[in-house]
């Protein structure tokens, strides 16, 4: 199947940028181009892509607005949030907004095209610098009291989770614990379960928002990962 995309960006030569590298792919299709997030929202109500792309600072609405109204709506797309990182409030608030993808204006077009195949394939992928970043957002603030929900998990799902908020991948959190990537993926499948989060985006989110993990235990130090 292919997989269908739309641009939003304010500047026409980031989106025609973006629709080369795309165009280059046979399994993927750019089916329209939106300058801001009002007009991305209502190109995407109207064409129903699989995947947007959304830059966060774009006029008349930005991209986190424009996100959280996406994906508030029954049966939304997959977004990947292009930054540049303005502030460390917007990578936050794109977290927070549901966003499953987050790449850097400057990643490379294989960095491109490798988020849009996971994230359409239902999962999520954060650059490591975002999550390096994200992270360091947490530093100083006080600790909250751990939801209820935790206690739901087994001690080695609690594990997994505080390895996937500190950046590491599958297969580094399968080397750490001594076991395979297919059983890493399925504490992982758990861990979103039994915590009602949709992906690898939510629990990084909920495990810093919950002081499962504070900032500054490890920093991410690998390429973007999926679930």
């Amino acid at each position: 199947m292919t997989i269908s995309v739309v641009i939003a960006d304010d500047q026409r030569m980031v989106r025609a940028g973006l629709r080369m590298v795309i165009e280059t792919e046979p399994d993927i299709a750019v089916v329209g181009e939106a300058g801001d997030g009002a007009e991305a929202v209502a190109l995407a109500r109207r064409v129903r892509p699989d995947v947007v792309l959304m830059d966060i600072a774009m006029p008349r609405q930005d991209g986190l607005a424009a996100t959280s109204t996406l994906l508030a709506a029954p049966h939304p797309p997959r977004v990947i949030m292009l930054t540049t990182f303005d502030t460390d409030e917007n990578l936050y608030r794109a977290l927070r907004a549901g966003a499953s993808g987050f790449l850097l204006k400057v990643s490379s077009p294989e960095h491109l095209i490798t988020a849009i195949r996971v994230v359409a394939a239902g999962e999520a992928l954060l650059d490591p610098a975002i999550t390096t970043r994200v992270i360091s957002a947490f530093a100083g603030q006080p600790g909250p009291r751990p939801p209820v929900e935790l206690g739901e998990l087994t001690p080695r799902e609690a594990e997994v989770l505080r390895l996937v908020a500190r950046g590491l991948s599958n297969a580094e959190i399968a080397a750490a614990l001594t076991v395979g990537e297919a059983t890493v993926k399925t504490h992982v499948a758990r861990v979103l379960m039994k915590l009602g989060l949709r992906d690898r985006v939510q629990a990084v989110v909920f495990a810093y928002e919950s002081g499962v993990v504070r900032a500054g235990a490890i920093e991410p130090t690998t390429p973007p990962g999926t679930v």
